[in-house]
């Protein structure tokens, strides 16, 4: 085994064991709070991702999601913290919920394909609304598969894409 396979397999398995504690914690606020719902775990793109899902349509879960996901982000940092607290390591955890991150994932790969289209028929820098991280970090992901440059400005919680030509 070399060198590289050994970093790759160690970095696997400590992905795996924050997903493992992010999965006990939320399933502890899960009995707490007296919802149903199911941990899925995985390690995307060299982070774990750990999901919340129920197998019919359930409201409790959108209250978890919150406005504009905003209980999501919240949960998401406390998820993360609960892994720093086990681990000692800062944890890039990503959490979904009820499918939100994955449907607001395509909506925000759309938009930023349609704002490259924009920019590049116009050659005008477009400036998008403030998002968050996640978000930008879709987009950029999508105006850069589409062969432009992206830029983030401003402070949070108003910063925002720039898409330039």
């Amino acid at each position: 085994m070399t060198d590289t396979t050994a970093e790759g397999a160690d970095t696997l398995t400590r992905l795996e064991q924050e997903g493992e504690i992010a999965a006990d914690y939320l399933e502890g606020l899960l009995d707490i709070a007296d919802l149903d719902g199911d941990i899925d775990m995985d390690v995307e793109a060299d982070r774990a991702a750990v999901s919340i899902v129920s197998d019919v349509e359930s409201r409790d879960l959108q209250k978890l999601v919150g406005r504009d996901g905003e209980v999501l982000e919240a949960l998401q940092e406390l998820t993360r913290l609960a892994v720093h607290r086990e681990t000692g390591d800062r944890s890039r955890l990503m959490l979904d919920i009820a499918g939100y991150r994955a449907r607001k994932r395509d909506e925000l790969t759309e938009l930023g394909d349609r704002t490259a289209e924009e920019v590049k028929r116009t050659g005008e820098p477009v400036k998008l609304r403030p998002m968050t991280p996640f978000e930008r970090k879709v987009v950029h992901d999508a105006v850069a598969a589409a062969g432009l440059r992206s830029e983030s400005e401003g402070e949070e919680p108003q910063r925002c894409v720039v898409v330039l030509p």
